[in-house]
């Protein structure tokens, strides 16, 4: 029997809980007069925490961009406990770009390199299609270049991300640790990092997607259709 696919990510949920209520909590509870600085920044980490659990019990789905999120908020609460200064939140946010730039390097000799969990997937692709189209044409050795080439564009992009994180958060932070002004400074990190980060992120990730499914068309020929999975018809 096909397996169940996992349920749909509810996306006003997640920005609330990725983005508005760790932004308030960061510039608006962290004030002496309020939660203060610590209290403050536990609660803004919280809530993104909390939904990547929640979201994973949900949805019985887990990959290896969701832990390497979940690790980033554990980091950011161990920071604000140790009361770490601004660098140490710039390397923290620019180490983790580059863990997932050299994972997509490392794998891509073993049985499941992350590019096939990040793009050729059977949640986007009929894999099962376009393999048996590639192996009747004699084609797997073309995939796998095409494989390689998609992962060293996404690994590039995950480094230029690493660089732009550490000097943003370089820029952003300059405040004493454990104060009102350095939580304000999160906080804003946190909201520019969406425009200047993550947004220019996700359309080079759009890009090489597209390059993949261009690539996958001139191998099988199948349409852009035939290589989409078709969604699950509803009961």
């Amino acid at each position: 029997m096909p397996s169940t696919p996992p349920k749909k990510e509810n996306l006003l949920i997640n920005l609330v809980c990725n983005i508005a209520v760790p932004t308030f909590a960061f510039m608006k509870l962290s004030t002496d007069d309020r939660l203060g600085p610590l209290w403050g920044g536990l609660v803004a980490l919280a809530f993104p925490l909390s939904y990547g659990l929640y979201d994973f019990v949900r949805r019985r789905k887990a990959n290896f961009i969701s832990l390497i999120g979940i690790a980033s908020i554990m980091l950011s609460g161990g920071l604000l406990l140790g009361k770490a200064g601004g660098f140490w939140f710039a390397v923290k946010d620019g180490v983790l770009p580059l863990v997932i730039g050299a994972a997509m390097l490392a794998t891509l000799r073993t049985k499941n390199p992350l590019v096939r969990e990040l793009l050729y997937n059977d949640q986007i692709i009929d894999v099962g299609r376009v393999d048996a189209v590639l192996a009747e044409r004699g084609q797997q050795p073309a995939l796998t270049r095409l494989l390689t080439r998609t992962s060293l564009w996404l690994g590039g992009s995950f480094v230029v991300s690493a660089g732009l994180n550490f000097c943003l958060a370089r820029y952003l932070i300059n405040s004493p640790p454990g104060t009102p002004a350095f939580n304000a400074e999160l906080g804003r990190m946190h909201v520019l990092s969406w425009p200047v980060i993550v947004l220019p992120s996700m359309v080079v990730m759009m890009f090489v997607f597209w390059r993949l499914v261009a690539g996958l068309r001139q191998l099988t020929g199948l349409t852009t259709d035939e290589i989409f999975r078709a969604p699950e018809p509803k009961a």
